[in-house]
């Protein structure tokens, strides 16, 4: 299990198609990364592979975006089509407080080999008009209720552009649950989110 994830996306590819895509991976990955794949008919969905639930635009939560996040929305597809080596993006730091879905109850397996928590499989889209969206998975594999906090960072080319912390609700024990990351506007170029959790440590 991974305390640290990344997601590399084809984001200029998602930006500039006009429609909604999930940032794919090359087949070929490093140890401990994850990869998302892009959806055919326009529709993105993503399917959690441990509870089978399926993640849409209809049913992910915009209650954590900024009132900024939520007003930001480009006029044109001129406005998505950009040198993104050419973009200078001061770094925001944000915090949120996402409403997650609970997406079931696994075996209690903490121990001194497998984290009391973990989380996986982050996703990495643009959404279009809005912002760029991850949404990840935090289970708590542990018999105790955790209030877990993760970092977030999107990136352009190395470069930071939003770095995000995420204050979770409290999890039960065996909890998993699903919770949307909100990005910066889909104006400004990402190539990368990294998520790591900060505690429990």
């Amino acid at each position: 299990m991974n305390r640290y994830l990344t997601l590399t996306a084809a984001a200029a590819l998602a930006l500039l198609a006009g429609s909604p895509a999930i940032a794919q991976m090359p087949t070929t990955q490093a140890p401990g990364s994850v990869g998302a794949g892009v959806s055919n008919g326009g529709m993105t969905q993503f399917k959690d592979e441990r509870t089978g639930k399926v993640w849409t635009p209809e049913n992910v939560s915009k209650d954590n975006q900024t009132p900024q996040q939520q007003a930001a929305s480009p006029s044109t597809s001129a406005d998505k089509a950009f040198d993104p080596n050419s973009q200078s993006a001061a770094t925001q730091v944000v915090v949120q407080r996402p409403r997650g879905n609970l997406m079931g109850v696994v075996p209690i397996t903490a121990g001194p080999t497998v984290p009391a928590v973990v989380i996986d499989s982050p996703w990495l889209q643009a959404v279009p008009q809005q912002n760029w969206l991850s949404v990840l998975y935090v289970t708590n594999n542990s018999a105790n209720v955790v209030e877990p906090v993760v970092g977030c960072v999107f990136t352009n080319g190395g470069r930071p552009v939003q770095d995000t912390r995420i204050v979770l609700s409290p999890a039960g024990p065996g909890e998993r649950w699903g919770v949307p990351v909100y990005g910066p506007p889909v104006s400004t170029f990402v190539d990368r989110v990294t998520c790591r959790l900060l505690s429990p440590a």
